[in-house]
């Protein structure tokens, strides 16, 4: 592989550790760069300091909800344009809506399969 070929980055905010460490390795078997964080306060920490090329992001988080930190992210001129996906349980209609409405770029309820998010990624990385 040629070593000079950048990583997409991608940062994962899920306060659930084993579906991070689980999506954490399946990314990087597909040749991702992937960062972590635990918590949505974290999360923004953590997205400050890789710039990554795609956010995943959960919902329900006990410090700071996932809408929170993407309201966040959209009004920071350094983040406003960091493609979003919203990997969470919340999958009613209003909450689909309420999410894109905020400015995800997809949004991917759980249970998801490993090919859909996968998809999602590939989709956004090619605009």
């Amino acid at each position: 592989m040629n070593k000079n070929i950048k990583k997409p980055k991608i940062t994962i905010i899920d306060d659930e550790k084993d579906l991070v460490e689980t999506l954490k390795s399946f990314l990087e078997d597909r040749n991702f760069s992937v960062s972590a964080a635990y918590g949505g306060l974290d999360g923004l920490e953590v997205i400050k300091k890789e710039k990554p090329d795609i956010v995943i992001l959960d919902v329900m988080m006990p410090d700071m909800d996932g809408r929170d930190v993407l309201v966040e992210l959209r009004k920071n001129e350094d983040t406003k344009k960091i493609p979003i996906i919203m990997l969470t349980i919340r999958s009613e209609p209003f909450d689909i809506d309420y999410g894109m409405q905020l400015g995800a770029d997809a949004y991917l309820p759980k249970p998801y399969t490993a090919s859909a998010l996968l998809k999602h990624i590939k989709t956004i990385l090619k605009k």
